[in-house]
C-alpha cells in the first residue's frame, strides 16, 4: 500500500466507516424515554442522520476511480445509504426495546437522496468544496 492510497482511505473513507459505526451503536441501545417527544421525531432523525451518511458516500465515491461518472456515483451512494439503513433496520430487530420498521428505512432512504442530491447540487456551484 502506498501511502497516497493510505491518505485517500483514511481522509474519504474512514469517516464513512466511522460514520456507519456510530450508527450502529446507538442502534444497539434500546429507545430513550426520557426525551423530549415531537411528531414523526424518529422519522427526522432518520432521515437527517442518513442524509450526512449519504453526503459521506457521496464524497467517498467523487474521489474514487468512478469520479468522472457522476450519475453512477449519485446512484451508488443512494443505494449505499438505503442498503446500510436496511441493515441497521434488521439489526435493530435482534435488539431488546427496539423495531425494525418500514416508515424508518423510508426515512432512511429519503435522508440518503435528500443528502446526496443537496450536497451534489453545492458541489457544482462550488467544486473546490468536493476536495475538503
Amino acid at each position: 500500500m502506498t501511502k497516497k492510497y493510505i491518505h485517500h482511505f483514511f481522509y474519504y473513507w474512514f469517516p464513512v466507516i466511522i460514520y456507519c459505526l456510530v450508527i450502529f451503536i446507538q442502534s444497539s441501545y434500546p429507545v430513550p424515554k426520557e426525551t423530549p417527544d415531537w411528531p414523526f421525531k424518529d422519522k427526522v432523525l432518520h432521515l437527517a442522520g442518513y442524509s450526512v451518511l449519504g453526503v459521506l458516500f457521496l464524497r467517498g465515491f467523487r474521489n474514487s476511480r468512478l469520479k468522472n461518472r457522476h450519475k453512477l456515483i449519485i446512484v451508488i451512494s443512494i443505494l449505499s445509504t438505503g442498503i446500510y439503513g436496511l441493515t441497521d433496520e434488521w439489526h435493530q430487530y435482534y435488539v431488546p426495546l427496539r423495531s425494525a420498521e418500514a416508515l424508518d428505512l423510508l426515512a432512511d432512504f429519503l435522508g440518503g437522496t435528500f443528502g446526496v442530491y443537496f450536497y451534489h447540487r453545492i458541489l457544482e456551484k462550488h467544486p473546490a468544496i468536493g476536495h475538503l
